[in-house]
């Protein structure tokens, strides 16, 4: 008797049970459940995914069983990789599992990853599903349309948290998911390949000898010889912060949002949301981490005694120029202009022992630029790190210096451009 073939225009596959149509084009028993149009299995009124078909006889498994055997995938059904003591499952019309390269391979040259769904591309490079934010092109996680950043992917489960959850864990790193380090008493994530957690030395190490420091991305080094990403000034070594280009000296990380476009621009800190602690501390000086700042006292002691026998000091105020929209933000401690003299006093706290000698240099150009007249500066030490002068001795000593100063300017005895007078430095 001659097959009934598909009725289904240049269809030329068989008609499946009592309907004209092969099993791609609607034929044979369907599935049951409301919507689905999947062929029914077997002698069963449901697709496999709605439970048709042969299941897993492992006690509490309702998935599908494989092949010949009893046994879902994930109790052993099915065809397995064949390489020694891989028990994963072999992909595809391969022997071997994903991991050995079995299944479809990315079709970009040279690489070697599982492509993934029905595109030719490895996730890395554009496989899979990704993420729906608009301008996203990460990969979406799970059986989510979004990435990890995006809110995709099974997230960690403890109360109000939203990170997302490690391995096959509910919870997320910081909570106490994904694989741990394996030393008795340490709850800290294992990092990499290893049972470990980088204190115990797990993860990947520098490659210097002697060294045990954790290796950075990009190289197998670690910070301090050169790991990670470095900073793109010319000539410049050190390591670039954050997700900028450059080191902190050059600007790079997370910057103040009060002082980011000044030429002495400071880190911004988490613990003072963002701000620097100077900065934090002039503008919120009633928050109570404010009190807790280190305040600078020596210098107000020196702005308390400059007050008391002078007037018309300002102090710690960026120089500004008049009728000059200028991005100008050098601070000086104490100043005061006579005639076309800046008399400047500069408390070196601890005798700016951590100042770059280079920088020092440029700001005292920078000011110049600012105020092209002549400059006298007193740089006043109030510590005891280099002299044993008590402070109250060294502040009388400032001030009879300061006007000295004072009284050569007024009667035009400074000649020079620049003048530095420096007092226990």
């Amino acid at each position: 008797m001659p097959k009934k073939i598909c009725d289904e225009p240049g269809c030329t596959k068989c008609s499946i049970g009592k309907s004209y149509k092969c099993c791609k084009h609607g034929g044979g028993k369907r599935c049951n459940e409301p919507g689905c149009t999947k062929w029914a299995q077997r002698n069963t009124d449901k697709c496999i995914k709605h439970g048709g078909g042969k299941r897993c006889n492992e006690p509490g498994c309702n998935k599908s069983s494989q092949g010949n055997t009893s046994k879902c995938i994930a109790h052993g059904g099915g065809k397995r990789c064949n390489e020694p003591e891989c028990q994963v499952s072999a992909q595809g019309k391969t022997d071997k599992c994903k991991a050995h390269g079995g299944g479809k391979r990315c079709n970009e040259q040279g690489c070697q990853l599982s492509a993934r769904d029905k595109t030719g591309k490895c996730i890395a490079h554009g496989g899979g599903m990704r993420c729906n934010e608009p301008g996203c092109q990460a990969s979406a996680r799970g059986k989510t349309d979004k990435c990890i950043a995006h809110g995709g992917g099974k997230r960690c489960n403890e109360q109000g948290c939203q990170v997302s959850a490690i391995g096959k864990t509910g919870k997320c790193i910081a909570h106490g998911g994904g694989k741990r380090c394996n030393e008795p008493g340490c709850q800290l994530s294992a990092r990499g390949k290893t049972d470990k957690c980088i204190a115990h030395g797990g993860g990947y190490r520098c490659n210097i000898l002697g060294c045990k420091k954790m290796a950075r991305y990009i190289n197998d080094k670690c910070i301090a010889h050169g790991g990670g990403k470095r900073c793109n000034e010319q000539g410049c070594q050190a390591s670039a912060q954050g997700k900028t280009k450059k080191c902190i000296t050059h600007g790079g990380g997370n910057r103040c949002p009060n002082c980011i476009d000044w030429l002495d621009s400071r880190c911004g800190s988490k613990a003072y949301d963002g701000y620097c602690a100077t900065c934090f501390k002039r503008i919120f000086p009633d928050d109570a981490r404010s009190k807790v700042i280190y305040a600078h006292t020596k210098e107000i002691m020196v702005r308390n005694a400059i007050n008391k026998n002078f007037e018309g000091f300002i102090h710690d105020k960026p120089l500004y120029t008049g009728n000059c929209d200028c991005t100008h933000r050098r601070r000086i401690d104490h100043r005061k202009l006579i005639g076309n003299t800046i008399l400047a006093v500069e408390t070196d706290e601890f005798g700016h022992i951590r100042y770059d000698q280079k920088d020092e240099e440029i700001r005292y150009h920078d000011l110049y630029m600012v105020h092209s007249g002549k400059w006298v500066f007193i740089r006043f030490n109030p510590d005891d790190n280099l002299s044993k002068v008590d402070i109250e001795d060294k502040i009388d000593k400032l001030i009879e210096t300061m006007k000295n100063c004072i009284s050569r300017i007024e009667n035009n005895e400074n000649l020079e451009l620049l003048e530095i007078h420096k007092l226990y430095c």
